[in-house]
């Protein structure tokens, strides 16, 4: 007799495979680790091969999973869809990300959002965290994952982000005049951040370059045109951090909040993945 998947115990191994962790994938399931490791090792004896590799240090997957990957997921994906039906509307997941908060961990939370779930519209919005927070107060975002506001309680840290002054290899500052400087407009917080440190530390400063994204303030710097202050985690390895060479001040450290209040059980099983990820992607490999 053939055997029949459990698509809970494929779902399990998709997330699992992408966080390589059965702690955070437990925590995303809202379940254990023992659950996990079970559902695991039952989808193995179905297939009768060894999926994952598992150590104390990491879980890797074997040849055998490496080759079901894809199949898994579009066995979930199937099963999604033939659930929903043509007719079913998907509930919309509405997420606010700020600009100096979405790193290089946006591409792997929506990787693993999309493997364990298809049941979502996930719809991103990338902003300053005081209007995004506006937002989210007026009930326009379920989510928002934003620099901590300093009269703001509450939300879940994801992590905690040190600041520098980054620029291009080949910039040079300008002898006896001020610095110029790459920044977003106000009301950035990590814009404050910088002119305020530069007040204080008596610094002159003249605003050479205002972008409407960190993208455009990243490219700013590497063009040379200007320094940016930046989180270490975002900026590219093609900058360096010219503060100390430059007797610039410190800019410290923020902490990145997830403020979330949803009430659908597929909803807070995204924002769990979406959590997860983004320290997944931080935890050292």
């Amino acid at each position: 007799m053939k055997q029949t998947l459990d698509i809970s115990a494929v779902r399990a191994f998709l997330l699992v495979s992408e966080l390589q962790s059965f702690t955070r994938s437990a925590a995303v399931l809202g379940t254990t680790q023992a659950a996990v490791s079970l559902k695991l090792q039952r989808l193995e004896a179905a297939f009768g091969k060894r999926l994952l590799e598992r150590s104390p240090r990491a879980v890797r997957l074997t040849a055998d999973g490496a080759a079901f990957l894809e199949n898994a997921r579009a066995l979930v994906a199937a099963h999604d869809h033939a659930l929903a039906g043509t007719t079913r509307i998907r509930a919309r997941l509405s997420l606010g990300i700020s600009d100096h908060a979405a790193g290089p961990e946006l591409v792997p939370m929506l990787q693993q959002l999309q493997a364990i779930t298809s049941d979502l519209v996930l719809s991103v919005g990338i902003g300053f965290s005081r209007d995004l927070l506006d937002l989210y107060d007026a009930g326009q975002l379920d989510a928002v994952i934003v620099r901590q506001e300093a009269s703001r309680r509450g939300g879940e840290t994801l992590t905690e982000d040190a600041f520098g002054w980054f620029a291009s290899p080949r910039f040079r500052a300008p002898a006896g005049g001020p610095l110029p400087l790459a920044t977003l407009a106000a009301p950035c917080g990590v814009r404050a951040i910088a002119v305020r440190a530069l007040d204080k530390a008596k610094s002159p400063f003249l605003e050479a370059f205002v972008g409407g994204g960190v993208a455009a303030v990243v490219a700013a710097a590497q063009a040379g045109l200007a320094i940016a202050p930046l989180a270490r985690r975002i900026a590219p390895s093609g900058l360096v951090d010219v503060g100390p060479s430059l007797g610039l001040p410190k800019l410290g450290r923020s902490k990145v909040i997830l403020h979330a209040k949803v009430g659908d059980a597929a909803k807070r099983a995204a924002l769990r993945t979406l959590a997860a990820a983004f320290r997944g992607a931080l935890a050292p490999k």
